[in-house]
């Protein structure tokens, strides 16, 4: 049977920056992996014990303001979504993450950086097949006015709903098809966002020690704090489904399946993972045939597709 291989890095890439939470710098370097190896999470500032930590949902510790997974040693690693959108969106299945800390960098606080380094280094074909998994049946978790829902679909289809009372950002609503390079197009450099208050509420207990307005949208009522204002007339509602993509990635391959959140995050679509997973029925793996190519995010994706230049909404 023909289908689809997987891929890794040509070489290398390093990124460097400041963790969001922890406010403190990181070196985090993408290198190459086998095929058949996944995404896995290498601590290299600890030296003993189990330092792996595989990008895997069941072993995400469910937080309201990031993804963070901890192996079985306890070793963990924040602030994961934005990597991992990056690496969905670009396609990349194979790739050992080595960082020197417990948060990867915010960056600017979009995918944009790491997509534009995977892509520069560029992709690997290797020999084996593509595994996906393919919604059978509807579930759907939800956690007060919160909700997240994966039903049936051919190709992976991410559809969100926000409603905040800051007038800077309100009510917005966005779906889109996810095939080929559309996260690089749509979605990746859109950032972070968070309202004044909840800053000073966080840093207030020790978090977002690393945040600027470089590296999210600030909004205080109708003012955006941030410098240049929106990339988008809809960056919140953009970046949420870019959280998405990368929360819905540690499925281990590719999606098929058409998302939905309402006010969701982070925790819920990790919820609705686990769901999916421990409902019988509802996902089965699927060997990716050549006909199927142009149903998965990244599959064709060129330099061209890729914004390079920030952009700011007038």
């Amino acid at each position: 049977m023909r289908h689809i291989v997987q891929n890794t890095l040509k070489s290398s890439v390093i990124f460097e920056g400041t963790g969001l939470h922890t406010g403190k710098p990181v070196r985090m370097v993408l290198t190459p992996a086998p095929e058949g190896h996944g995404i896995w999470f290498k601590r290299t500032d600890i030296s003993l014990g189990k330092t792996l930590i595989p990008a895997r949902w069941d072993l995400v510790e469910r937080t309201p303001l990031c993804t963070r997974l901890v192996n079985e040693a306890g070793v963990s690693v924040s602030t994961v979504e934005h990597i991992m959108a990056a690496l969905a969106g670009c396609g990349v299945h194979n790739v050992l993450i080595q960082i020197d800390g417990p948060e990867v960098p915010i960056m600017d606080g979009s995918s944009i950086t790491f997509v534009r380094g995977i892509m520069k280094r560029g992709l690997l074909l290797q020999s084996a097949p593509v595994v996906a998994y393919r919604v059978l049946k509807p579930v759907t978790v939800e956690n007060g006015d919160a909700r997240a829902t994966l039903l049936p679909c051919d190709r992976l289809n991410i559809e969100f709903h926000i409603d905040f009372a800051d007038a800077a950002i309100g009510e917005q609503s966005k779906t889109l098809d996810m095939r080929n390079g559309a996260f690089a197009r749509e979605l990746c450099d859109s950032r972070t966002f968070c309202r004044q208050a909840d800053v000073d509420a966080m840093r207030s207990k020790g978090l977002a020690l690393g945040g600027t307005l470089d590296n999210a949208v600030v909004v205080d009522g109708e003012a955006v704090l941030s410098p240049g204002g929106f990339r988008h007339d809809d960056e919140a509602v953009r970046h949420k489904m870019l959280d998405a993509l990368g929360d819905l990635a540690l499925a281990g391959g590719p999606i098929l399946g058409h998302y939905i959140g309402v006010r969701a995050g982070h925790s819920l679509t990790n919820t609705l993972l686990r769901a999916a997973f421990d409902t019988p029925g509802a996902i089965e793996q699927v060997v990716c045939s050549p006909e199927m190519a142009a149903c998965l995010p990244g599959q064709g994706l060129v330099w061209s597709e890729i914004p390079l230049e920030t952009r700011h909404v007038a």
